[in-house]
């Protein structure tokens, strides 16, 4: 899918935007306090995303061969829902470019994504103080829930059998 606002194009991700993309995550975890940036990490981790067309995505914002902006995506089952459900992470655009729709159609595209998966619902992981994002986010429609999410670091399995 190749759509154009001004001169931007927006497009499934591919290997070599994977510089570009980690950049955006240098960027993006210096907001969101609860993760921090590790160019192995990150590179290894989009790596994965790309990998798996059929169950991950990743959707970029490109101007003149650089990528400004990214959201990524993952489908997996839900027991709530009996069926696939999508969670979306990653939605980053460049600080110089925020306020021109990138963002939008960027979340449009992964909906759409989703969609054409027969995803019943999308779930999203934002930084609650990012407070500029979650009004995105209310624009956009997202609504709140009474879940919140949780996380445990370090896991292996030798940890987990005790």
């Amino acid at each position: 899918m190749v759509n154009q606002i001004l001169n931007f194009t927006f497009r499934t991700a591919k290997d070599s935007d994977i510089i570009g993309m980690i950049r955006l995550l240098k960027v993006l975890f210096s907001i969101e306090t609860d993760f921090v940036f590790d160019e192995v990490t990150q590179q290894r981790g989009l790596e994965m995303m790309l990998g798996d067309c059929t169950n991950r995505r990743i959707m970029v914002a490109e101007l003149n061969q650089q990528i400004v902006g990214m959201c990524s995506a993952q489908v997996l089952v839900s027991t709530a829902e009996g069926g696939i459900v999508a969670i979306i992470e990653d939605l980053i655009v460049e600080d110089a470019w925020r306020g021109e729709g990138i963002g939008k159609e960027l979340l449009l595209a992964m909906e759409s994504w989703a969609i054409a998966r027969g995803v019943r619902r999308l779930q999203l992981l934002a930084d609650r103080n990012n407070l500029r994002a979650m009004e995105f986010y209310k624009k956009m429609d997202w609504k709140y829930t009474q879940l919140i999410c949780l996380q445990k670091r370090n896991c292996d399995i030798y940890t987990l059998k005790e």
